[in-house]
C-alpha cells in the first residue's frame, strides 16, 4: 500500500513514474502490480491516482499480452483485463 500512495503521489505531479515520457519504471512497477490484481490484491478504489496511471498501462499493445497470461487451476478477477476497469 505504500507504492500505491507514492504512485498516487507522483501521479499528481507527471505523467508516468519518472517524469513525462513511459520508461521501464513504468512497465516494471506495472508488471508487478499486474500480479498483484491477478490476484485481486489491489484496492484500486482506494488509490485513484495509481489506477489511473495503470490503466494506461494497460491500454498499451505492448502490455495487453501480460494481460492474456493466465495461471491454470486460478483464474483472474473479472476485471483484470478490462483495460478501463
Amino acid at each position: 500500500r505504500y507504492h500505491l500512495d507514492y504512485i498516487c503521489y507522483l501521479m499528481e505531479e507527471r505523467n508516468w513514474l519518472g517524469g513525462e515520457a513511459l520508461t521501464l519504471a513504468d512497465l516494471t512497477a506495472a508488471a508487478h502490480l499486474s500480479c498483484l490484481d491477478y490476484v485481486g490484491d489491489v484496492p484500486w478504489n482506494q488509490y485513484p491516482g495509481a489506477k489511473d496511471w495503470y490503466a494506461k498501462i494497460k491500454s498499451r499493445p505492448g502490455f495487453r499480452g501480460l494481460l492474456a497470461d493466465h495461471v491454470a487451476g486460478m483464474p483472474p478477477p473479472k476485471l483484470y483485463a478490462n483495460l478501463d476497469f
